[in-house]
């Protein structure tokens, strides 16, 4: 099996005259968090569309477990995405269903299973995301954006995939729902044996979370490396970043 299970290669993304990234490549490995970090209208979460196709890039490659999402379709399209599950940064439920529901959706296509054993799973999904039973009967507007989020994790858990991409995850989270988020996501990495592409501003959870950062800047990923390689980085940004005044935890860390 490849080290890597997502490769992108010169990748360029632009809308209209505007262009997001030129020539961007990166990896995720086998196994590994990668926390995906840059400032405002660099890309994080366009880069995170498009690797699972939801923009089409304008150049350049985006190979998930060794297949490239651009020459897919039909079929083996629909087959691959089954080995992701993505969390978008606002929980993306549907407000007219319940959360077991929600977890349902993407569970209807998997042939053979009855409704029972459908809610079963998506009952199951919606425990291992940290929910309580009742969960399963609320509906979002019911819901605090901590358990919405956790909600979106149960979902993208569905199918059990192999990658799992988050976007933004403890945004607006409080310290406390924050730090179980991070924990959680750690806990189930190793448990499930995941691959997760994380998209994130929080330099508390790229200190508990993450095997390695990526750094967009300059329409490029800039720098990749662990929290403690980071922290030497020279450039200005980077520096700037990882040396503010929230970064105390991390640069306490290494000292």
């Amino acid at each position: 099996m490849s080290a890597n299970v997502i490769e992108v290669r010169g990748l360029r993304t632009q809308f209209g005259d505007h262009v997001v990234h030129e020539a961007l490549d990166l990896d995720l490995r086998r196994g590994e968090i990668l926390g995906v970090v840059g400032g405002s209208g660099t890309g994080k979460s366009v880069l995170l569309r498009t690797i699972v196709g939801l923009i089409r890039p304008a150049a350049g490659t985006v190979s998930v477990l060794g297949q490239d999402v651009r020459q897919l379709s039909g079929p083996a399209r629909e087959a691959l995405e089954r080995r992701w599950g993505v969390m978008f940064q606002d929980g993306a439920l549907f407000s007219a269903l319940t959360v077991q529901e929600n977890v349902e959706v993407p569970l209807r296509a998997v042939p053979g299973l009855d409704d029972a054993q459908r809610q079963a799973l998506a009952q199951l999904k919606v425990s291992m995301a940290g929910l309580p039973w009742s969960a399963n009967a609320k509906y979002p507007a019911d819901l605090s954006g901590g358990m919405k989020k956790r909600a979106g994790l149960a979902r993208a858990l569905a199918l059990d995939p192999e990658i799992v991409f988050l976007d933004e995850p403890t945004a607006g989270l409080d310290p406390i729902g924050a730090d179980a988020f991070d924990r959680l996501i750690v806990a189930l990495r190793d448990a499930l044996n995941l691959s997760v592409f994380l998209v994130t501003h929080d330099l508390d959870t790229l200190h508990a979370c993450c095997d390695r950062i990526a750094v967009l800047a300059e329409k490029k990923v800039l720098t990749t490396g662990t929290m403690a390689e980071m922290l030497d980085v020279q450039h200005p940004w980077v520096h700037e970043y990882f040396h503010g005044p929230r970064a105390r935890a991390a640069v306490a860390d290494k000292e």
